[in-house]
């Protein structure tokens, strides 16, 4: 596809505080800029509607493969988001309600013909936690709950859990409980804030600790053949990379196909081209839609363009909308 005269606009972090060897939003324009497409950088509070139209203060983007100097951008200037192709929401969780106006605005755009990924109906739709319910035939024991007494029912029936509140990413405040831990009330009380906040529990699956937490990345509802497992840290039982787990590509399992076959239409039909399943042994605990990584360390282990797969599925479906 001729990407020449195609925008496309990226809404992140802060560029200069991410780290570019292992950012999978810097793969992704890494890949775009390579296909000839012009990159548009904004951050959640560049956007604006004004009269119905969704607007940006945006930066024209150079992005290069170097740990050094990875980025440079021009002065801002003020633009309709819909002369955009395609804009990339790459935010990071939290996900409160300033990243929900955020899916509001990029909506406006949406409905002008830009192409969003993901879809901001999609992103408001699936909770990453919570939207495992829609699965129970993949995923352990779990409960939804900001009920104390429930919590401690389901530690009761299954001794050991893992406990993770709602709105975070990264495993933060993840905590683990163990039937008998003199903590547990303590530990209930503030992740619901006294029976106010909707946390997860879910029974604990011990693979973690050699198996390592797999991140299974699908692209337009079909899984890449490499997965990537995150090994805990001695100590811990978070495999995530942001608490310091260490990453191993491994070859997608049958069981790991199985689940992405259940979860990956369903993905596609809420307009998510990218997302990230967590699968911890034969369970799913996870549905990553918000800015899922891991590109990056697939792509230098099994010399893959994962990132040039996701590009194939947005041009077609450009294609397919004009």
């Amino acid at each position: 596809m001729e990407s020449g005269n195609r925008t496309l606009g990226v809404v992140m972090d802060p560029i200069e505080q991410i780290k570019p060897y292992k950012d999978t939003s810097l793969a992704m324009l890494l890949e775009a800029q390579h296909r000839g497409w012009r990159l548009q950088y904004m951050q959640p509070g560049d956007l604006y509607v004004r009269d119905g139209e969704a607007h940006a203060h945006m930066r024209a983007l150079r992005v290069s493969d170097d740990n050094e100097h990875w980025f440079e951008y021009s002065e801002p200037a003020d633009r309709p988001l819909h002369d955009l192709s395609l804009v990339l929401m790459r935010k990071d969780p939290p996900f409160d309600m300033e990243y929900v106006y955020t899916t509001y605005i990029l909506e406006r755009a949406e409905m002008r013909g830009t192409v969003i990924l993901n879809s901001p109906a999609g992103l408001r739709d699936i909770n990453e936690k919570a939207y495992t319910a829609w699965f129970p035939q993949c995923c352990p024991a779990n409960l939804i709950t900001c009920s104390i007494g429930r919590l401690r029912e389901f530690l009761a029936e299954h001794e050991k859990i893992v406990v993770k509140p709602l709105d975070v990413m990264g495993g933060q405040s993840i905590f683990l409980v163990q039937q008998g831990d003199l903590n547990t009330n303590v530990i209930f009380e503030v992740m619901t804030a006294n029976g106010q906040n909707f946390v997860q529990a879910q029974a604990y699956i011990p693979e973690i600790v050699d198996g390592g937490d797999k991140r299974i990345l699908l692209i337009d509802g079909r899984p890449v053949e490499k997965v990537l497992a995150r090994i805990p840290p001695p100590g811990d039982a978070r495999g995530n990379m942001a608490v310091g787990g260490t990453t191993e590509g491994r070859d997608i399992s049958d069981r790991d196909r199985w689940i992405c076959e259940q979860v990956g239409p369903v993905l596609r039909e809420k307009g998510i081209i990218f997302a990230g399943l967590d699968v911890i042994g034969d369970y799913m605990t996870e549905v990553n839609v918000t800015s899922p990584t891991g590109i990056r360390e697939l792509e230098k282990q099994f010399e893959l363009n994962i990132a040039g797969l996701m590009f194939d599925a947005i041009e077609r479906r450009i294609r397919e909308a004009e």
